[in-house]
């Protein structure tokens, strides 16, 4: 059984992957694709931007800086 530390990073992981992805994407398509609550997207939102992997060029819109990341 997993627990809700790993699920979080697993998450986390799959929003950075998919922002990197798709370019630019609004916190709304993110609920929408995950299917979880936008408080929780902007946690993980959260957590990725303070890494400095992610940033918002402009309100609700998010996209993957130049930082270089390792995912496995």
């Amino acid at each position: 059984m997993r627990t809700s530390t790993d699920r979080m990073i697993t998450r986390i992981k799959s929003i950075y992957l998919y922002i990197k992805k798709r370019g630019t994407v609004t916190t709304g398509e993110l609920v929408d694709e995950f299917g979880i609550t936008q408080r929780t997207i902007q946690r993980d939102l959260n957590v990725l931007e303070y890494n400095e992997l992610v940033c918002s060029p402009s309100r609700g819109a998010w996209t993957t800086t130049a930082r270089k990341v390792k995912a496995s």
